[in-house]
């Protein structure tokens, strides 16, 4: 498959997961909400380090630059 995430989107996506990891490890989110968070930051981690993310491909969408 074809990368169709642009380096700045994939820095955003590592902090995202970044910071819910540390906000669970801190304890300041638990319960139902962190198993979600963390399965979130899961695949925002995954696609960061892949560069594609699925959501975009039908839609059609590249962060990508065409330089």
């Amino acid at each position: 498959m074809k990368r169709n995430m642009g380096i700045i989107d994939r820095i955003i996506r590592f902090l995202c997961a970044l910071a819910i990891a540390i906000l669970y490890l801190t304890n300041v989110i638990s319960g139902i909400i962190a198993f979600l968070l963390l399965i979130i930051a899961l695949l925002l981690l995954i696609t960061s380090i892949v560069g594609i993310c699925p959501v975009y491909i039908p839609l059609k969408i590249s962060t990508k630059c065409k330089c």
